[in-house]
């Protein structure tokens, strides 16, 4: 199984990464394919004489990517769980943590060169660093889904860098992914009463608050998302088969399924042929669950967990023969005292994003899809131009220094331009060797924050040297002279430009 260009530049990037890094992360949007990436990366490292284990904490993820493993490399992995027992000579075991965590001791420390932790959140948990920390010398990958600013701080507590990261809008523009519509429905349910369990929202609690609005919310499904395959979310079971009863007395064609029933499979499979429209839930199909044709997804789980919002979401986000897109219904859920993840949370860089986009998605009222790249460029744009006035009305110039800041909005990148440190090495002083590269090429070095700040800079200049792009001078001399497009401009159309402007070549 070839590799498509992006799994490619992942694959190299984490193997240059290792020798600076021991733990690394791998950031690839639900459905982009990270278990052939790593399956990969074990390939390339038995080809080199060495071992890999790959951790993940649910059954059906464990098979999952035994089988992926085998398709995309021809490599047959062992399974370590319950009644398997993985050999010493395997090139690649897929464990449970469960598992692993006690049976330790048939497993040498020094027998794994590679980990990957799938799902990495889970990484950071005692019971997971059980595992990782008894590998102390191996290296670690985790590999999880496009994490906020937050989630990568979190992570940054164990893992040391971020090897590649690829965004969902950028798998969609690409055609691997689905793009996703979103619409506000103006059914108002009261979390106030909800309470916090292991951290994330009790599941009997949402179950009570959510019970009393699932006609209208059946109602919304008839009315909003005719026509289209839908898979809903639900905290318990019981409340599943009550909105699976609902919905069917509203006229829609619902089944629900749950880990107890010994015909899932039956009812899944009349799901993917098109038996019935409204798969109803109470959690099982987050993880392991592929059925491309999904285009419509109801979370009426709400959750503080990006990860698992995201996991939810990420059952639609595939591509299929005739699909438009995917819509995510997003009710008005009140709540005060709870960070809800929305569907802007999916793409924003920042929580003030966020809370815009989701403000103008609430502002339509259920009357019109929204697709979510559109949304999220018009709410960035704006949040570009308010950065831009800040930086006018406050920021200190040195003469003809270039502004990091600056620089960031004239890409009209807005996640660079309100960087925040994630890793623990971002935090130190830039390195004498980042701040003369900088300097170099114009910038003024005080506006660099950290070296994590650097980094980033740096890589965007040589990404876009690479690329033939104009330097960040030309840039900022392009838009003094009136260039209709600086940042997309070439550095051979700059020079060309600037030179008819001053009659010479211009660096």
């Amino acid at each position: 199984m070839e590799l498509r260009p992006y799994q490619s530049d992942c694959a190299h990037a984490v193997e240059r990464g290792w020798g600076e890094f021991s733990r690394q992360l791998l950031v690839l949007p639900t459905g982009g394919g990270k278990t052939i990436v790593f399956a990969h990366l074990a390939r390339w490292e038995a080809d080199r004489g060495g071992k890999t284990l790959v951790l993940a904490h649910r059954e059906e993820l464990i098979l999952q990517a035994a089988d992926k493993i085998h398709a995309a490399t021809g490599l047959r992995a062992e399974i370590e769980r319950a009644a398997d027992r993985a050999g010493p000579g395997a090139a690649v075991v897929v464990a449970s943590i469960q598992s692993m965590i006690r049976r330790l001791d048939r497993w040498p420390s020094e027998h794994f060169s590679l980990v990957v932790a799938d799902e990495a959140h889970h990484a950071i948990s005692d019971s997971w660093r059980t595992v990782l920390d008894h590998f102390g010398g191996a290296h670690v990958l985790g590999v999880t889904a496009t994490p906020d600013r937050g989630d990568k701080r979190n992570l940054g507590t164990f893992f040391e860098n971020v090897a590649y990261e690829v965004s969902l809008f950028e798998l969609i523009r690409q055609g691997y992914l689905s793009p996703i519509a979103c619409k506000a429905i103006p059914v108002r349910i009261d979390l106030g009463a909800v309470r916090k369990v292991a951290g994330d929202y009790s599941e009997a609690d949402l179950g009570e608050a959510v019970e009393p609005y699932l006609r209208e919310i059946a109602r919304a499904i008839r009315d909003h998302a005719s026509f289209r395959r839908a898979l809903v979310f639900l905290p318990l079971i019981r409340t599943s088969r009550a909105f699976c009863d609902i919905c069917r007395a509203e006229g829609l064609a619902a089944e629900h399924v749950d880990g107890t029933m010994a015909e899932r499979r039956t009812v899944l499979d009349g799901f993917a042929r098109g038996d019935f429209d409204v798969l109803c839930n109470a959690m099982l199909l987050t993880e392991g669950f592929d059925d491309p044709g999904i285009d419509c997804v109801v979370i009426l789980r709400p959750t503080q967990s990006r990860a698992l919002y995201s996991q939810m979401v990420g059952r639609g986000t595939r591509v299929a023969p005739g699909k438009d897109n995917l819509l995510l219904l997003d009710f008005l859920w009140l709540h005060e005292k709870h960070n809800l993840i929305r569907p802007a949370h999916l793409v924003a860089a920042s929580e003030e994003i966020a809370a815009e986009m989701t403000a103008r998605l609430a502002a339509g009222g259920g009357d019109e899809e929204k697709d979510l790249e559109e949304l999220s460029r018009e709410t960035t744009a704006d949040r570009e131009e308010k950065l831009r006035a800040e930086l006018e009305a406050h920021a200190r110039r040195k003469g003809r220094m270039i502004d990091a800041v600056e620089f960031c909005l004239s890409l009209h990148d807005v996640a660079l331009a309100e960087y925040e440190p994630t890793m623990g090495w971002h935090e130190k002083r830039p390195s004498r060797g980042q701040l003369a590269m900088l300097s170099a090429a114009g910038f003024d070095t005080d506006s660099i924050r950290d070296r994590g700040h650097a980094s980033a800079i740096i890589d965007c200049l040589v990404t876009r040297r690479r690329q033939g792009m104009a330097t960040p001078k030309q840039i900022r001399y392009l838009r003094a002279l009136g260039h209709p497009a600086p940042e997309s401009a070439t550095f051979e159309e700059a020079s060309g430009f600037l030179g008819a402007r001053w009659g010479r070549r211009a660096a």
